[in-house]
């Protein structure tokens, strides 16, 4: 008996040697396990002083982690298994984002359902209009799995819009509005549509670059009409036409399931051009029931939304609300500072929506009687950084913040559900197969992902930074990757071999960090992006537009830390001799048509050619441009400073430097 043990401890030892608190551990378990073999002690006593050494050998840290964590993560996984019950009733009751909609006009057809500039909109009122939208695009020939590209300010059409069409079974790419020039002609051809339907705010804009667009398009505009000297050319005026519709309900495709495709939202990803990324019937749904069931959304909540409906916060997180749980939503086509808690306070909205920018701004308006006159008990959004984030909450009375992390396209979304000052979100340490997330070592300048001798990734240890990645199951539609129209770029999205040969997951582009407990705390982006006022910006589409303005001269864009702001300001590196005043006003005017307005230069950087290739290819020098920033001190180049007002670059040197407001934060950029 004494052989056996004694060989088996050899082969465990043999196996934990790596490990030498799985050895300490396994070697004490052993031990006890002989000793009450042979009734030295009962198993009592045994099992007392295996806690105890346990416990002193290291063990206590797991049994604080398990105190401070078990209750949060049971909370959690009740409230996970409700979206998965939900979700599972859709999948099997075949319920697209229609059908649930209307469930809530049977329901309370006279609830107010949109709110925007005073106008209500009942449940009633928008079923009526999506009816005719979609009976006016069916009696024009559209049919199930055509796409309509829909370009427009943020009210309640643009959503009545796209729900009519996802009631024959079109699906509409949702434009970003910044978008100009070639990056706007890239994303309405990217969607392959039949059809482009324009604000009448925006038809200008898409005017201009009809001769890039294909001669197969349809065009329509809604909203007010313009007058005979604005009409724009083979463009339909379609509200007209929609009052003459029918108020009944459209044909239903007969093939509509919750996995057909709803809406493409665009997104930068990490790489390249704007990639439109898939959203199903069934991702929208489990996107907008995860905030609801995370938070404790209420059916009677007045949600304020003020972001763009065409990403994904506003337009899913947000109207998704209404759309699928039955609550009233408040759209305000664009966000103002100064009447945020006004607005809230003068609808009774009890749920705020938010990104970062937008907790700084409020945190800079005067103090008003407003800032706690309102019933918000809840924001919800992200961004919110670890040092605004207790001053926001106490100035504001509020409740409860619902921070999260989310890519658009992601299956590895989490969610700060307890109020942990700075944390995006958690993972549990208790069951990680529960909700299989990861952060994975990648290599600190160049992004790479590290592996072990295996050719697997290897899991970041507590406080280190990482690389955040998503299992990807196809059996569970909540962690399927459904990705982009672009099946090259979506491919690029996915790491295969990750803890086993044959796996693969998502990759989210973003660098976070964990502490013990396992809360995840944002700390930067990866690959050829940086986010700037609540947007995306891809440095090559930048460099792009750079490049050819500078005679095609080597240039390198990134982002940089300004204190005070959220995200990272763009900076552009430029080999060529030095512009004259007169070339930056230039510069600035052609940027400017060239790109949305985030994602113009803060800063600028000139180098000589020569400086640029002296220590090998001027692209590999953007870690070290990154680090050096834009301190005059510390940079032996001239640099320059985005002024909006004069519509020109101004020098940086190091009196403009200290008196700009850049080091304080102050600075309005």
């Amino acid at each position: 008996m004494i052989k056996n043990v004694l060989a088996m401890l050899r082969r465990v030892i043999s196996k934990a040697s790596r490990n030498v608190k799985m050895f300490k551990r396994i070697f004490v378990i052993s031990v006890l396990s002989l000793v009450w073999y042979y009734s030295l002690l009962n198993l009592t006593a045994c099992a007392c002083v295996l806690f105890l050494l346990y416990t002193v050998s290291g063990g206590w840290k797991t049994l604080r982690m398990l105190y401070n964590t078990l209750p949060r993560d049971a909370r959690a996984a009740v409230k996970l298994l409700t979206v998965k019950y939900r979700m599972s009733r859709i999948r099997k009751q075949n319920l697209t984002v229609p059908l649930l909609f209307r469930s809530f006009v049977e329901k309370h057809p006279d609830k107010v359902m949109f709110i925007c500039a005073d106008k209500k909109y009942t449940f009633r009122d928008v079923d009526i209009f999506s009816n005719q939208i979609g009976q006016y695009f069916q009696q024009k020939g559209f049919q199930y799995g055509d796409v309509i590209d829909l370009m427009m300010e943020s009210r309640p059409e643009f959503v009545i819009i796209w729900l009519g069409l996802a009631k024959i079974g079109c699906i509409t790419a949702l434009i970003n509005t910044n978008l100009r020039n070639q990056s706007l002609v890239h994303c309405i051809k990217t969607a392959q549509p039949k059809a482009v339907i324009v604000g009448s705010e925006y038809v200008e804009v898409v005017d201009v670059i009809r001769n890039e667009l294909s001669d197969d398009y349809s065009y329509y505009y809604s909203g007010p009409q313009l007058d005979e000297n604005r009409q724009p050319n083979c463009m339909t005026y379609l509200d007209e036409d929609i009052a003459k519709c029918q108020s009944n309900a459209p044909v239903v495709p007969s093939q509509a399931k919750p996995t057909d495709n709803l809406i493409y939202i665009y997104t930068s990803g990490t790489t390249g051009l704007p990639k439109a990324a898939v959203i199903s019937h069934f991702r929208f749904c489990y996107m907008a029931n995860g905030v609801e069931i995370a938070f404790g959304i209420r059916k009677d909540d007045v949600i304020y939304a003020c972001l763009p409906l065409y990403h994904t916060s506003g337009g899913i997180l947000g109207v998704g609300q209404a759309l699928i749980n039955g609550c009233t939503v408040v759209i305000r086509p664009k966000f103002s500072a100064s009447r945020y808690w006004s607005d809230c306070a003068k609808y009774n909205c009890t749920v705020g929506q938010y990104i970062g920018e937008i907790c700084r701004y409020l945190l800079a308006q005067p103090e008003s009687q407003h800032d706690r006159q309102h019933q918000v008990r809840l924001m919800v959004g992200n961004g919110l950084r670890p040092h605004i984030w207790e001053e926001f909450v106490k100035r504001f009375g509020i409740g409860k913040v619902g921070e999260f992390y989310g890519a658009t396209e992601g299956n590895c979304s989490v969610m700060n559900t307890d109020n942990k000052v700075g944390a995006v979100g958690f993972m549990t340490q208790i069951i990680p197969a529960l909700y299989p997330i990861m952060l994975i070592k990648v290599n600190p300048d160049s992004g790479e992902i590290q592996r072990d001798s295996n050719g697997l990734c290897i899991q970041c240890e507590a406080y280190e930074i990482g690389h955040l990645v998503g299992k990807i199951q196809e059996s569970d539609p909540g962690r399927r990757f459904d990705g982009y129209l672009d099946r090259a770029a979506s491919e690029k999205k996915i790491v295969r071999n990750v803890l086993r040969k044959g796996d693969s997951a998502f990759l989210s582009g973003d660098l976070l960090e964990r502490d013990e407990n396992g809360y995840l705390y944002f700390r930067d982006r990866t690959g050829d992006t940086f986010r700037w006022k609540g947007e995306n910006v891809s440095t090559t589409e930048v460099e792009a537009v750079l490049m050819p303005l500078f005679g095609n001269s080597d240039v390198v864009v990134f982002g940089v830390q300004v204190p005070g702001f959220e995200g990272t300001a763009g900076m552009a590196a430029i080999a060529v001799d030095l512009p004259s005043s007169q070339e930056f006003r230039q510069l600035y005017a052609e940027m400017r048509v060239a790109l949305p307005a985030y994602a113009m230069p803060i800063f600028i950087r000139i180098m000589s050619s020569a400086h640029a290739h002296s220590t090998g290819t001027f692209k590999l020098k953007k870690f070290d441009l990154q680090r050096e920033g834009y301190n005059p001190s510390q940079v032996n180049d001239p640099l320059f400073l985005i002024d909006n007002q004069n519509k020109t670059y101004a020098p940086l040197d190091a009196l403009t430097y200290k008196q700009s407001g850049l080091i304080d934060g102050s600075i309005r950029i």
